[in-house]
């Protein structure tokens, strides 16, 4: 890859901030998903995760395909997602309004923080609720009663960045370097990435010029494998 390519995707992967996330709770409408995740890409969130009913097309639709810079983790039950968050160490806040809601602007995003969003027509289940740590709100004082998913995802997230700006969170990098080689080789080599992915082939290092750094019997083995 070029040289400004790989110093491209290198200051991306520098910012990135492995330990802020969202969860997406059913949320299936592609247009939807595509924009929390571009909103994602923006403030430096890794990866996403998606809880999805195994029927589900979704996952498999250009909404997900396309996305080389914000991984997304499916899991099949809100438990098993909420799950991994919280062994993650991840304050988990759910989008909902009930008696104990706070301002979004409350919460310190400067911790590990999962952002759990709810379907677009029913919200969060009462599931997702339970196990969160705190519901969050969006203060409204007009007629409508909710906002647009990717619009409540956006107003969350940007706070979040704001908090970590101002902490200087976006100044050192925290997202492991075999993370960041996997990322450069995906981005930098799309089509050996797949190549790879589809022969079960190890990644090879991408050096500080852009160069796969590889032995001739990793080229081979692309080369010949079936």
């Amino acid at each position: 890859m070029s040289m400004e390519r790989y110093n491209r995707i290198r200051q991306l992967l520098k910012l990135r901030q492995p330990d802020l996330t969202v969860c997406l709770e059913e949320v299936t409408k592609p247009h939807n998903v595509s924009a929390v995740i571009r909103t994602c890409d923006a403030v430096g969130v890794h990866q996403i995760h998606a809880v999805w009913d195994e029927s589900e097309n979704l996952r498999k639709g250009t909404a997900m395909g396309s996305q080389i810079w914000v991984k997304t983790k499916p899991h099949n039950t809100i438990q098993k997602a909420v799950g991994e968050l919280k062994e993650q160490g991840m304050q988990v806040l759910v989008t909902h309004l009930d008696d104990n809601a706070c301002d979004f602007r409350e919460i310190d995003y400067t911790k590990p923080t999962a952002v759990l969003l709810g379907q677009e027509k029913t919200g969060a289940t009462p599931e997702a609720i339970a196990l969160a740590d705190r519901s969050i709100i969006v203060p409204m004082v007009g007629m409508v009663q909710s906002l647009n998913v990717s619009v409540a995802a956006a107003i969350v997230m940007y706070e979040a960045q704001r908090q970590r700006q101002a902490a200087g969170m976006y100044e050192t990098q925290t997202l492991s370097e075999q993370e960041c080689q996997n990322v450069l080789f995906e981005g930098g080599f799309p089509v050996l990435f797949k190549e790879c992915k589809r022969r079960n082939l190890p990644f090879p290092k991408i050096d500080e010029n852009g160069y796969i750094q590889a032995d001739e019997a990793w080229w081979k083995a692309l080369q010949f494998s079936s």
